[in-house]
């Protein structure tokens, strides 16, 4: 089969593949990456480049970064400080939260910074008696917006950024999105502002995250505990409700309340049974009992996973919300040596990653069990079986070949025009496939189409990166826009209401503001 026919048959077929989400993005990815080498498109070795490409490597460390900054307590914790000052004017609060979000998502990423946020902004609008529809759709979006304003925001800026320096160029400086990224956060903030309240329905999610100050308050009301059980959740420890399942092996065992756990390491504070605090000592362990444990979060972690324990609520969900604990100040240090080796270009990307999330490591902030479940590999291995296909279209002329065709559309349209074109096809693709696979496919073809114009292909590469954060018209469209779609109540179509001013802005933006910055 001629390898220009063979690519792009691939390509049809994993879109269709995307899109009917019957099956698995990352088998999709792989099953390209294989296609490529079967079909004799590229060799085993070029076929699974992209699993050792120092871009994935890059993103994989991020992942660290972003799990040691959530779990440690430094999103919640500047996310209390910044909102717990905003009072709950709606309109205040819609700011307010556009501009933690967009700030957070730069740094871990927009799925980490929604998912973190995502407890505290339903929270702060059940305080305010705001509907929770009203505010976490602006999360999710404020997010992409803000993924634009540093080189670590999303995959797509690092994907860019390598094929700005492919196309004879040079990459994207760590700080430089934010010329872009800046006025669009401003603008984006604004369209929610305006439009969110008229355009978004007023419902209540099914799910409601935990209110640390009112859930410590109902621990002491239900298990009548008294002020000597010290801080019940705090940066160090906490309490976790425990359930005894069925074959649990604790069954029949004996406890009294105040005792420690045979280890030594956490406190049997009380024990319910029913509807009944019992209060007697040597207590015959029953089926359903629920033992409330004191201690340090890592020892109810590990007793919450031993069989025959169910947790009422996580350990790990209630660490997560405690502000600034254990290993912040550690975190934050790390974080800003990494983004220091980032800025200046002392060690490349993905070494600076790497370092932070060995780091991180090595200084326990993170197991290693948790930094290996921290890494989303359906993210991990979309990107590496991509990049195969990005190589395909380079190699064998596939991008020449759709450049080509685009130009004799175009005709002397200038590229202006070109340019709005690849943003639209990037935004539609964006919708209903992942903006990183979207990327890949249209960057080699921006590239070529950029040098068949014999224009500079960094306003391409940049406005891809504007393109592909305009994913706001699908609930599938982002894993942020998914996080938020059950506890906002909303259905697949109120996305479109306010997603599409604001893709528009960004296509705007895309073609008018970023060739200004970076000259064709």
């Amino acid at each position: 089969m001629d390898p220009i026919v063979a690519t792009l048959t691939i390509l049809v077929l994993a879109i269709i593949a995307f899109v009917s989400n019957r099956v698995p993005l990352g088998i999709v990815a792989i099953g390209v990456a294989l296609s490529l080498w079967a079909t004799g498109v590229l060799t085993l070795n070029e076929a699974l480049a992209g699993f050792g490409d120092p871009t994935v490597l890059f993103i994989a460390g991020l992942f660290v970064v972003s799990e040691a900054l959530d779990a440690s307590g430094v999103t919640a914790w500047a996310g209390q400080k910044v909102i717990g000052r905003a009072g709950t004017n709606r309109l205040t609060l819609v700011v307010v939260i556009s501009l933690l979000a967009a700030g957070v998502s730069a740094i871990i990423s927009v799925n980490g910074a929604t998912a973190a946020l995502l407890p505290l902004v339903v929270v702060v609008a059940a305080r305010a008696a705001i509907p929770s529809s009203k505010m976490l759709m602006p999360l999710a979006f404020a997010a992409s917006a803000g993924s634009l304003l540093l080189l670590t925001g999303t995959p797509v800026n690092i994907i860019v950024s390598d094929f700005a320096a492919q196309g004879g160029g040079r990459a994207f400086g760590f700080f430089e999105f934010a010329l872009v990224g800046v006025p669009i956060v401003v603008g984006a903030t604004a369209i929610l502002l305006l439009l969110s309240d008229r355009l978004l329905p007023e419902r209540t999610g099914a799910i409601m995250p935990t209110d640390l100050v009112r859930h410590a308050r109902l621990l002491r009301e239900q298990y009548s505990l008294t002020l000597d059980t010290g801080v019940i959740l705090g940066s160090a420890g906490g309490v976790s409700e425990l359930v005894v399942a069925p074959r649990s092996p604790l069954i029949g065992d004996r406890i009294t309340p105040g005792m420690k756990t045979p280890t030594g390491d956490l406190v049997v504070l009380a024990v319910r049974r029913g509807d009944d605090l019992l209060n007697m000592p040597d207590i015959r362990i029953r089926v359903g009992d629920v033992l409330l444990l004191q201690g340090t979060w890592d020892e109810l972690s590990r007793q919450a996973s031993a069989p025959g324990m169910l947790a009422v609520t996580p350990p790990d969900h209630l660490r997560r919300a405690v502000p600034l604990g254990r290993g912040a100040k550690r975190s934050l240090v790390i974080l800003a040596a990494m983004i220091v080796l980032l800025a200046t270009g002392l060690v490349p990307a993905a070494v600076a990653a790497l370092l932070a999330a060995g780091a991180l490591v090595v200084s326990g902030v993170v197991t290693p069990s948790r930094a290996y479940r921290s890494i989303s590999w359906t993210t991990i291995v979309l990107i590496a079986g991509m990049i195969p296909l990005s190589t395909a279209f380079i190699q064998t002329g596939t991008a020449d070949l759709v450049a080509g065709a685009l130009l004799g559309v175009l005709g002397d349209a200038g590229p202006h025009v070109a340019l709005l074109v690849l943003v639209v096809i990037t935004v539609v693709l964006s919708q209903l496939i992942s903006n990183t696979a979207t990327v890949l496919i249209v960057a080699p073809i921006a590239l070529s189409l950029a040098a068949d114009m014999g224009v500079s292909a960094l306003p391409f590469m940049m406005a891809l990166t504007v393109a592909g954060a305009a994913a706001f018209l699908t609930p599938i469209a982002t894993p942020a826009n998914l996080m938020v779609m059950e506890p906002g109540g909303y259905s697949f179509g109120d996305y479109w209401r306010l997603g599409t001013p604001l893709a528009l802005f960004f296509i705007a933006m895309a073609v008018l503001y970023v060739p200004l910055i970076w000259p064709f």
